[in-house]
């Protein structure tokens, strides 16, 4: 049996699919029954869980040959650094009580850092209180920055009419389709075939900066002229405020920002065929990005 936590989420869903089709047995963790429905009926188990619990989550863990554990990505918490902690120290006591023997982790390039880079100081810990668990297995798998995050800039974009963030404009960086992070990890997952403490990163297809990033979603929503704006820190955080988010929640994104602008959020392997994957931000774009944002710009 391999438990798949945040089944219901981007990698942990690509991750669940991917293990169902190879004809695993899978156990999907959620907080929402009905969301894992389509699981069930590819033949998982479901699991409805309180990630800080630790009861709750050594019974979804019973029995795991294997354990993809991915913190959750939920930015509306007031103190979400706070939240990393609870969610991981529950992790870390589940896995030891449930006496899993094998763990892929959801980390991020930059995860080597303990202060400095926002929310990725929360995955950080979370690698830490794993290695210290005996006689476990655990993969990270340190990805690169999401091409999902371009959905944070839609609003902005419609109003602004150009593509804003926080990144400086010609620095490039690598870029990741998160079902390329799952597909990857069901692989893992299915093999355990790694032992002690390691780390795999994910670096994309290749390395992009914002400018060309604009450029490419530009020519695929019919504004091929589109420039990339980096906004101010002080600017952008009020901005994150202004749509809803909880104020720390948005000093960490702009820490996370500024930590990557100034160099911390950088790969540490040289690119590989290992570490490359298949999705270029083109076809990301062009099959999934534009049709959402076109969708929503004409029901707007």
């Amino acid at each position: 049996m391999i438990v798949v936590t945040g089944a219901t989420g981007r990698t942990g869903r690509a991750a669940a699919e991917a293990l169902l089709a190879k004809g695993e047995k899978v156990r999907v963790i959620g907080r929402d029954a009905k969301k894992m429905a389509p699981f069930v009926e590819l033949g998982a188990k479901s699991f409805v869980g309180n990630v800080v619990d630790v009861a709750s989550m050594t019974e979804a863990f019973s029995g795991a040959s294997a354990v993809y554990l991915v913190l959750p990505e939920d930015i509306s918490q007031q103190d979400l650094r706070a939240h990393q902690e609870r969610v991981s120290d529950c992790y870390a006591a589940a896995i030891t009580n449930a006496k899993v023997r094998f763990v892929v982790s959801l980390s991020s390039i930059g995860a080597q850092h303990a202060k400095n880079t926002g929310p990725i100081v929360g995955l950080h810990n979370l690698e830490q209180k794993l290695i210290r668990i005996a006689g476990l297995n655990v993969l990270h798998l340190r990805a690169a920055y999401f091409m999902e995050n371009l959905f944070m800039s839609v609003e902005p974009l419609r109003s602004m009419g150009t593509l804003p963030g926080g990144l400086q404009g010609g620095v490039q960086i690598p870029w990741i389709a998160t079902k390329d992070i799952g597909g990857y990890a069901a692989i893992r997952l299915a093999a355990r075939d790694f032992s002690g403490s390691s780390i795999q990163e994910l670096q994309g297809q290749r390395d992009i900066s914002m400018n060309e990033a604009a450029s490419i979603v530009g020519h695929s929503i019919g504004m091929p002229n589109l420039a990339y704006a980096q906004v101010p820190s002080m600017t952008l955080g009020q901005g994150l405020v202004t749509m809803g988010l909880p104020k720390k929640t948005a000093e960490l994104i702009i820490e996370m920002w500024d930590g990557a602008n100034a160099g911390l959020i950088v790969p540490q392997e040289a690119r590989s065929a290992k570490n490359t994957t298949p999705t270029t931000l083109e076809s990301f774009v062009t099959e999934v990005f534009a049709p959402a944002y076109l969708k929503s710009d004409r029901s707007s």
